[in-house]
């Protein structure tokens, strides 16, 4: 019995020096696609407030991966990804018209200066989004996972159908692929009611909504937490601007 213990025990500290290493070399391969000396200054500028070595690896992807970057805007995380996957490996980037009239300059100049055939602008209406079924790893909605619950019908932005958004979503993944959200969050109590007036949303209601259309929470972090925001100012105020209460929130299709 001492004799099998003994074996057990150094198979487990063997395992452990081997989860350790790899966790090691994570971490250096993650330093160096951020240190990459090809990534435009600001870039590397807001990874000191977004922390995307985080959002990263609870995406759950490497070389081969196909991602869905939803509401990529002018497309961070899109090359980010891009350059995790590889030539092999696939990112759309996607937004809708609406979204486009705020990020296509900053889209347009990315795409001149990168040359990544991995990286996919995709313009599609959330309502038919066109993801192929069932082959992506992961999908992420960052910053804006609040707006599908913003309606500003006179300004281009009708209300979403979010049980047929997350749906969709939901159908493009693959078993067990990641969802993964980064986003503002709301004062206790306010739910989804300050969505518009100050772009936030409570993290209890993003767990909800997106667990009813077939996901399961499965990881967090609170890197982008700060209890110095009292959460009642609009997330574009210039005092709480880039320093917002943020969750991630990381789930895995069921």
């Amino acid at each position: 019995m001492n004799r099998l213990l003994s074996l057990m025990l150094v198979s487990s500290l063997a395992l452990l020096s081997t989860l350790s290493i790899y966790a090691k070399d994570s971490d250096a391969q993650m330093q160096a696609l951020l240190s990459a000396p090809d990534r435009h200054a600001n870039d590397r500028n807001r990874d000191k407030k977004s922390h995307p070595e985080v959002v990263l690896k609870m995406l759950n992807i490497g070389p081969g991966s196909v991602v869905l970057d939803v509401f990529g805007g002018g497309g961070y995380y899109s090359e980010l990804s891009a350059r995790m996957v590889g030539e092999n490996g696939k990112v759309y980037l996607h937004n809708n018209k609406a979204y486009l009239n705020y990020v296509k300059k900053a889209l347009d100049q990315r795409m001149q200066r990168i040359n990544m055939p991995q990286l996919m602008p995709h313009l599609h209406e959330v309502d038919d989004m066109q993801f192929p079924e069932n082959q992506a790893d992961a999908a992420m909605i960052i910053m804006s996972f609040h707006d599908i619950f913003y309606d500003n019908s006179n300004n281009g932005w009708p209300q979403i159908d979010r049980q047929k958004f997350l749906g969709q979503i939901h159908q493009s993944l693959k078993s067990k692929g990641r969802f993964v959200i980064v986003d503002h969050d709301a004062r206790p109590g306010k739910g989804a009611t300050e969505a518009k007036s100050l772009h936030r949303l409570e993290k209890s209601v993003a767990i909800s909504e997106i667990e009813a259309q077939g996901f399961k929470l499965v990881d967090e972090s609170k890197i982008l937490s700060n209890s110095a925001d009292d959460m009642s100012k609009s997330v574009f105020d210039k005092e709480v601007r880039g320093k917002t209460n943020r969750y991630i929130l990381a789930f895995e299709k069921r």
